[in-house]
C-alpha cells in the first residue's frame, strides 16, 4: 500500500483562503441536482435529504475538530448519525461538492480523505485495517464514484475519476480513470482522460463481470480438452455450440453422469 496523498483544504477560486462554510453549503446543495434527477427544489434537498444533513453536520462538527475542540466535535457527529444514519467522524478530510446519495449506513473514518466532486452511493464504508495510530483510511481522489454497499479499506490511494462497482472491496491502490468490480476489488477497464464523462455516473448493467470472463474461459478450455481427447480415442468430436449439456437435459437436477466412453450410467451424489 502507498503512501496516502493529504487533500489541502477547500478553496475559493482565487485559491487565497478557505471556502467559507456558507459557500460549501450552496455547492453542497447545487451538486445534488446534477447527480440526482428526483431533486425538484432547494427547499426539498434541504430539509429532506440526509446525505445533505450529513455532510454540513460533518463540515461543523470538522471545523471544531481542527480547532481542537474534540469532544464537542465528536458529540455532534454522534447527534448527526443519529439523525441521518451516516456516521462521518470530524477528523474526516471532505472536499467541496460532496454528495451522499440516500444518505443510510455510510461510515467515513477518521483519517479518510475525500476530493471535490465525489459521490458515495448509500451503505459505502471508508473503513481502516489496523488498530494503529495514524493514517489507516483510504484517500479518494476528485471525481471518485463509489457504488451502493462497495468497501474501500486501508490507506489506499484511489485514483482520479475511478469508479468502483456495487458490494466491491477495494484494498489495493486504484490508478486513474480506472472502474474496480469484484471481491476483492479489480480493475476491468480504464478510461482515458476526457474519454467519457462518468461524473457521478456507475452503469452497472455495462461493467464487466471478471469472474463470469474466467468461468467461460475455462469451460473454453474444457470444450479444447474434450476435442482432444475425442480425437485421441478416435472418436467424433462433441459439438458445443448449442450451449446446452450433451449427456442429458436434466440441467441442475442433474444426478448422473454418462460415460461417453461406455454405455453404463454411474451414480453420482452430490455434496
Amino acid at each position: 500500500m502507498s503512501d496516502a496523498c493529504t487533500l489541502s483544504p477547500p478553496m475559493t477560486d482565487d485559491a487565497s483562503r478557505p471556502l467559507g462554510l456558507a459557500a460549501q453549503l450552496r455547492e453542497d446543495l447545487h451538486c445534488v441536482f446534477q447527480r440526482d434527477p428526483a431533486a425538484r427544489t432547494r427547499f426539498e434537498v434541504l430539509t429532506t435529504y440526509p446525505g445533505v444533513h450529513a455532510i454540513l453536520g460533518h463540515r461543523l462538527a470538522h471545523r471544531l475538530w481542527t480547532r481542537g475542540w474534540r469532544y464537542p466535535a465528536r458529540l455532534l457527529s454522534f447527534a448527526v448519525r443519529l439523525f441521518t444514519n451516516v456516521d462521518i467522524h470530524p477528523g474526516a478530510v471532505i472536499g467541496r461538492r460532496f454528495f451522499i446519495d440516500h444518505g443510510a449506513c455510510v461510515v467515513i473514518g477518521e483519517t479518510a480523505e475525500v476530493g471535490d466532486d465525489v459521490t458515495l452511493y448509500h451503505g459505502v464504508t471508508l473503513g481502516g485495517t489496523s488498530w494503529k495510530q495514524g493514517k489507516r483510511h483510504p484517500t479518494l481522489s476528485d471525481g471518485v464514484v463509489v457504488g451502493a454497499g462497495a468497501k474501500i479499506l486501508g490507506p489506499i490511494v484511489v485514483g482520479p475519476r475511478v469508479r468502483v462497482g456495487a458490494n466491491s472491496v477495494v484494498i489495493k491502490d486504484v490508478p486513474e480513470d480506472a472502474t474496480v468490480v469484484g471481491v476483492p476489488g479489480r480493475v476491468v477497464t480504464s478510461r482515458r482522460q476526457g474519454q467519457e464523462d462518468v461524473q457521478a455516473r456507475l452503469d452497472h448493467h455495462l461493467l464487466p463481470d471478471p469472474v463470469a470472463r474466467s468461468i467461460s474461459c475455462l469451460v473454453d478450455r474444457i470444450d479444447q480438452l474434450e476435442r482432444e481427447l475425442a480425437l485421441l480415442r478416435g472418436q467424433t468430436p462433441p459439438h458445443s455450440d448449442d450451449g446446452h449439456c450433451r449427456t442429458c437435459s436434466a440441467g441442475d437436477l442433474c444426478c448422473e453422469q454418462v460415460d461417453a466412453a461406455a454405455p453404463q450410467v454411474i451414480e453420482v451424489t452430490k455434496a
